[in-house]
């Protein structure tokens, strides 16, 4: 009798691929990246969300945006409320 392998579920793949780095601009961006996760603003911001989640879990699937100080989808925030990322 064969036993019938198990494995674990398979990720469905990005619509937005990897960017194409070299191995030295990807440990660059990823330096950048840490340094701008850590300054004052951004930590305010992060401990900011997590508290007002914490207030209302009833909004647990929605993102709080610190521009309207509101409750919104992760659509409208991400996406510039209309605008575009690149306004």
């Amino acid at each position: 009798m064969r036993r019938k392998r198990i494995y674990g579920k398979r990720r469905k793949r990005s619509a937005f691929p990897k960017q194409q780095l070299s191995p030295e601009a990807a440990k660059a961006k990823a330096e950048r990246d840490l340094a701008m996760a850590k300054t004052p603003y951004r930590k305010f911001t992060k401990r900011d969300a997590q508290k007002k989640h914490r207030d209302n879990p009833d909004k647990s699937h929605l993102d709080y945006d610190h521009s309207t100080n509101s409750f919104v989808t992760a659509e409208e925030n991400r996406g510039g409320f209309g605008k575009g990322t690149k306004t």
